[in-house]
């Protein structure tokens, strides 16, 4: 749910600690940010990790040590090769901090790395253009498959099909977005989720459509879910009913996030599906997964950090806001954290679902997925689902998965979803499993 305030500068974020005021420079600085990105660039590239010729502020310090920012370049190395060149480079200037962007040319990869200073010259900030050095998870076979751009329903929302080889009409899946303006990929810091699960499934056989979402690619008229999420999907689906390749008596629905959160009631609605699929799936309204996730930041990720109490105070403005009765469809609601805007029908439009009783009521197979390394969609919310659903629903729960369901290790935070990674392959194997029954 967090990717909602997730986004700068159309990339995703590695670490931040941008306040929202500078701090003024006690002295000028003598270099240009160009040659400070450049040389911090270089110090990792060498393995020198506590970037000695590189200030951070403390914040960053504290969010960035060394060893994180070891697996961070490790990361691009591990997908990508060694660094071969810095190459071009540009700086811009956004609220009162200068954003210097550099093309890195790796062996077999190319990442835009974006390094954010403050007024007294301090690194306050790193971000790498999403999933740029991504490369296939081991579980999957190109040989196998193959893909082919499509578009999607009244808007146009550029897709990609991915068929396995070999004859005979395949199960498929429309693969429904978590939250924000995700791109097919669903595209997070060194990970793409939604690519993994295509590549994986088509090599087992299962045919996939996944498309850009329209509050990416085309935002204007967006009110509700029903406009943000529920309409592509119905049309995604119609288009699989379509496709020659595919089974129309074996299409199913996963979503991912809010994703799970709305594939109920769009479910509800398609009662020819043949099951769905409900990975990491909320449960409960934003503004209280925002105020669990602000806590959690609060008293494990960045204890004692000043921006990130006003946050959360701010989310508790919030959520009196949305759930006020005198809440009109036109208000304008400002989100706590970023500078998105909503209008009241967004979160009147979701007052009083309750995606578990929904989902009780379909009659379809249910699969659940739970990372337990998950801080933003929880074991809170599973149990909803199980509660709800009992014995009809098939769950499973990854004890080193995160909320994108790569494993790791340590406390779970936003910076590891900076790391390169893949969804583990017992989940594509367990969804697998789930559709071949059906």
């Amino acid at each position: 749910m967090f990717s909602r305030m997730g986004r700068v500068l159309g990339t995703t974020v590695i670490l931040c600690a941008c306040s929202t005021t500078p701090a003024r420079p006690s002295t000028m600085p003598t270099r240009s940010p160009e040659t400070e990105a450049r040389d911090f660039t270089a110090e990792l590239a060498a393995g020198a990790y506590d970037h000695p010729k590189t200030p951070f502020t403390a914040k960053l310090a504290g969010a960035a040590p060394p060893d994180m920012l070891a697996k961070i370049w490790r990361g691009f190395e591990a997908q990508g090769g060694k660094l071969k060149s810095v190459d071009e480079a540009k700086t811009e200037t956004k609220d009162g901090y200068q954003i210097v962007t550099l093309g890195l040319t790796f062996e077999r990869a190319k990442v835009a790395l974006h390094v954010v200073f403050d007024d007294a010259s301090k690194v306050a900030g790193l971000f790498h253009d999403a999933g740029a050095n991504w490369a296939a998870p081991p579980y999957a076979d190109a040989a196998r498959f193959d893909e082919r751009e499509v578009t999607v329903g009244a808007h146009a929302l550029p897709g990609t099909m991915t068929v396995p080889k070999g004859p005979g009409r395949f199960p498929a899946i429309v693969l429904v977005h978590g939250s924000g303006p995700n791109d097919r990929d669903e595209s997070i810091g060194g990970t793409k989720p939604f690519k993994d699960l295509a590549w994986g499934l088509a090599t087992n056989g299962i045919a996939v459509l996944r498309y850009v979402k329209r509050s990416r690619h085309a935002p204007a008229g967006v009110v509700t879910t029903k406009d943000e999420v529920e309409d592509a999907a119905h049309e995604a689906l119609a288009l699989l009913r379509q496709t020659a390749e595919v089974d129309p008596a074996r299409i199913f629905l996963l979503g991912h996030s809010q994703g799970g959160e709305m594939v109920p009631r769009i479910a509800a609605i398609e009662p020819k599906l043949a099951g769905i699929v409900l990975m990491a799936g909320s449960t409960r309204p934003v503004e209280d997964l925002l105020i669990e996730q602000l806590t959690y930041f609060a008293t494990t990720v960045h204890p004692g950090d000043k921006d990130v109490a006003a946050q959360l105070e701010a989310a508790k403005a919030f959520k009196v806001t949305v759930e006020s009765p005198d809440l009109k469809p036109d208000d304008d609601v400002a989100f706590p954290v970023g500078k998105a805007h909503l209008k009241g029908a967004y979160f009147l439009d979701l007052r009083g679902y309750d995606p578990p009783a929904v989902a009780a009521k379909l009659a379809m197979p249910i699969l659940v997925l739970q990372g337990e390394r998950d801080y933003q969609v929880t074991g809170k919310d599973l149990d909803r689902w199980k509660n709800a659903l009992g014995t009809r629903a098939t769950f499973h729960a990854y004890p080193a998965l995160n909320h994108l369901f790569v494993a790791g290790t340590g406390t779970p935070g936003p910076a590891e979803y900076a790391l390169p990674g893949h969804v583990d392959a017992p989940v594509i194997a367990d969804i697998t499993a789930f559709v071949q029954k059906r």
